[in-house]
């Protein structure tokens, strides 16, 4: 097959209602520190003018979130505690202490995602530290990660995530010349089968690496730069190999498939079938276009089966609802599957969200924060999943590149191995 295909995004969800955009004065905050950032960026400041004319004559019309279902007042002073801990906890090197650029750039996303950029609004500083420790610590191969190799690909993934969403809300140059390098990487290691291993060499590897990947290709799709179309058939033929039926035999024919339970696993083969695989696949899916894909509807029954079975749990104790490395696929595969599900079940989430945040109003090493859960503890432990918190609280902003409305293209096997995977409404790629 040869041409371009496009990547067709779902349909647009407007951003938030008019009440929660009065009342949190958006456009205020972020051009609070307007005239520094014009010496520096005037893109950003552009950017960020145009998103809160945007809010003011979208928000109206926005259909899902009209009647304001989607936000809370509880789920805003949530937000801002979350955002007030991570500035306050962040460290004048701007890394929370932590080595590991991935969830450093995880805290950046925490700011973006609530509509922070670097050097605009309350917590733009913060923000801008954040995005400066990333990209002055990648290194010159490509590679954003400093802790051990083993961490390679994980803290690649993220980190390159982060920066093709700073890339395109703020232009900035810098961030532009360090994301190029960093897809330029994710290329020359995928695996013989399309996935990705935990270093950064070609070798395959389990769905959680591979979707890393994909969703850092996804997110430079979005700012228009250059991705082997080769790459991207390959990955998304890899994760459909991660999919498991449960009772059956994954060789089966595809119709005998259809009829079984089944979802995503970490392992070729079922091995380790946890909600966190389930809702990771689905992401991967998604951000490629498969939106008919029917393996997604299979994988979203243990998700939507895990927000079901939340139980009571004591307030505030800083404990999610779910792992946050868990919780951050949760969340994004229910906006990005969108209909019943999405208002069924986000509102639940949120509010187990954010019935469990620490209020310590006494303490600022404590108070708004989350921690992380699973394996990640102490003060990186709490960087994540406060940072995770916040974003799946403000998924409903629609700040980020990623959640908006528009189509990427994206070159089939046979093209020109050059061809670029670009987004049609932003298109403007790599500084030159």
């Amino acid at each position: 097959m040869s041409g371009v295909t496009d990547l067709p995004r779902r349909p647009f969800k407007g951003i938030m209602s008019f009440a929660p955009l009065l009342s949190r004065n958006w456009f205020a905050r972020l051009t609070r520190n307007w005239f520094a950032l014009l010496t520096r960026n005037w893109f950003a400041l552009l950017t960020a003018i145009a998103l809160g004319w945007g809010r003011l004559s979208v928000a109206v019309d926005a259909d899902p979130s009209a009647d304001g279902w989607e936000v809370t007042a509880e789920s805003e002073a949530a937000i801002d505690r979350g955002l007030r801990w991570l500035a306050a906890n962040q460290g004048p090197e701007g890394n929370w202490g932590s080595n590991d650029l991935g969830l450093v750039a995880v805290g950046a996303l925490a700011f973006l995602s609530a509509g922070h950029l670097p050097g605009i609004g309350e917590h733009g500083e913060a923000c801008e530290r954040a995005l400066t420790y990333v990209v002055t610590k990648a290194k010159p191969s490509g590679l954003i990660n400093i802790a051990e190799a083993r961490r390679d690909m994980y803290n690649h993934g993220l980190a390159t995530f982060v920066l093709g969403q700073a890339y395109g809300m703020t232009g900035d140059a810098r961030v532009g010349k360090v994301l190029d390098r960093a897809l330029k990487l994710i290329a020359r290691t995928q695996g013989p089968v399309g996935g990705w291993g935990y270093e950064a060499r070609p070798q395959d590897g389990d769905l959680s690496l591979s979707v890393m990947q994909a969703k850092a290709l996804r997110s430079a799709v979005d700012s228009g730069f250059e991705i082997p179309p080769s790459v991207i058939e390959k990955a998304i033929t890899n994760v459909r190999g991660h999919y498991f039926p449960k009772g059956g035999n994954a060789k089966s024919p595809e119709a005998e498939l259809r009829k079984l339970p089944g979802q995503f696993t970490y392992a070729k083969g079922g091995g380790n079938a946890t909600v966190a695989m389930a809702a990771a696949g689905v992401v991967c899916l998604q951000e490629f276009g498969q939106y008919d894909d029917w393996r997604i509807a299979k994988s979203m029954e243990p998700v939507a089966a895990a927000i079901t079975a939340f139980k009571p749990q004591a307030a505030h104790n800083g404990q999610l609802p779910l792992d946050a490395y868990t919780l951050n696929y949760v969340g994004q595969s229910l906006y990005q599957v969108g209909g019943p599900g999405w208002r069924e079940h986000y509102p639940k989430l949120r509010d187990a969200v954010v019935g469990s945040q620490v209020l310590d109003s006494k303490n600022p090493a404590n108070d708004g924060k989350w921690g992380a859960g699973g394996h990640v503890g102490g003060k990186p432990g709490d960087l994540y999943g406060t940072a995770v918190a916040v974003f799946v609280l403000a998924i409903p902003n629609r700040y980020l590149p990623i959640l908006q409305e528009g189509r990427a293209e994206v070159g089939q096997p046979g093209d020109d191995a050059r061809a670029p995977a670009r987004a049609a409404s932003a298109g403007r790629g790599p500084p030159r």
